[in-house]
């Protein structure tokens, strides 16, 4: 997953607009792009039209439900397990408790509608609460259905009162850089993607890229997109460069070719068993982005 891009569950127009835009995954939304009043309608469009036209976008489809603390959650499984989403995301995570609780309401939905157990995945959001920053580290084991880790600043923000989460410079303050730093050790403890949270300047395309190249670095393989203009922008910084993938495979050779010892030498350059196993990731995220070695 490079690119997950969101698009309100109540609006056709801009669902049908998202599931043209090239991301990896659209995420239908039922919880914050949705008013209180139009949270049933947008059950009925999101589940009518993943049914109707989910033959037309090679985008995963998944669903932001509401939080399982709002009781909304079990209404919107109801009305969106039946269009058999490829994944849920669960909004305010406090901990891998409330994975394990989604996965036990999934398994029951899939049942009842004729679906394979354990085929809707699960993409918490796990710093929306102070509460969750805290739990980061209970995520590992959980359960199979874990595609992911991501986090969220602007939630936090409110929930303990930060007026920003950003300095003047746009970079984030120390309490929310802690929360991201925590999502890419968390999700490294859990063996699953870390994917970073959304960037709010869609028309700042410059300042996406340079934040994309410096979420790659830091270990992140993809970026939530709020809008249609931000997924080639993440998608580009998000997949291996040619040089990288011809790099990796020169490093898995090279072991494989010396009986996969603890050291081999290219080029005159020592490589250990840490970059084989750097190398082996990066070619599993080309791959996954239709890549060849």
């Amino acid at each position: 997953m490079r690119s997950l891009l969101f698009v309100p569950g109540d609006s056709e127009r801009k669902l049908e607009k998202g599931f043209g835009a090239g991301a990896d995954v659209v995420i239908v939304d039922l919880e914050d792009s949705v008013a209180p009043r139009n949270k049933e309608r947008a059950r009925e469009i999101a589940a009518r039209f993943i049914l109707e036209r989910r033959g037309q976008t090679n985008s995963a489809l998944y669903v932001r439900v509401n939080d399982l603390s709002t009781g909304m959650t079990d209404d919107d499984l109801a009305k969106l397990v039946p269009a058999r989403p490829d994944g849920i995301m669960v909004p305010k995570s406090n901990s891998g408790q409330h994975v394990q609780q989604l996965a036990a309401k999934l398994r029951v939905r899939e049942a009842e509608n004729g679906l394979p157990d354990g085929s809707i995945k699960i993409l918490p959001i796990i710093t929306e609460t102070p509460a969750g920053v805290l739990a980061a580290a209970t995520y590992a084991g959980t359960s199979a259905r874990l595609a992911g880790l991501t986090w969220g600043a602007e939630d936090l923000s409110a929930a303990i009162g930060a007026r920003s989460a950003r300095d003047e410079h746009g970079r984030y303050t120390d309490l929310f850089r802690h929360a991201r730093l925590t999502t890419i050790l968390a999700a490294g403890a859990a063996e699953v993607a870390a994917i970073d949270t959304v960037f709010p300047g869609f028309r700042d395309m410059a300042a996406l890229a340079a934040e994309c190249a410096e979420a790659e670095r830091d270990g992140f393989t993809g970026k939530m997109a709020i809008h249609p203009d931000q997924v080639s922008v993440i998608n580009a910084a998000f997949t291996p460069s040619a040089e990288g993938v011809r790099q990796s495979a020169a490093i898995v050779a090279a072991f494989e070719a010396a009986g996969n010892p603890g050291v081999v030498g290219i080029d005159g350059k020592m490589f250990d068993r840490p970059h084989l196993r750097l190398a082996e990731r990066l070619l599993a995220r080309a791959k996954a982005a239709g890549i060849s070695a």
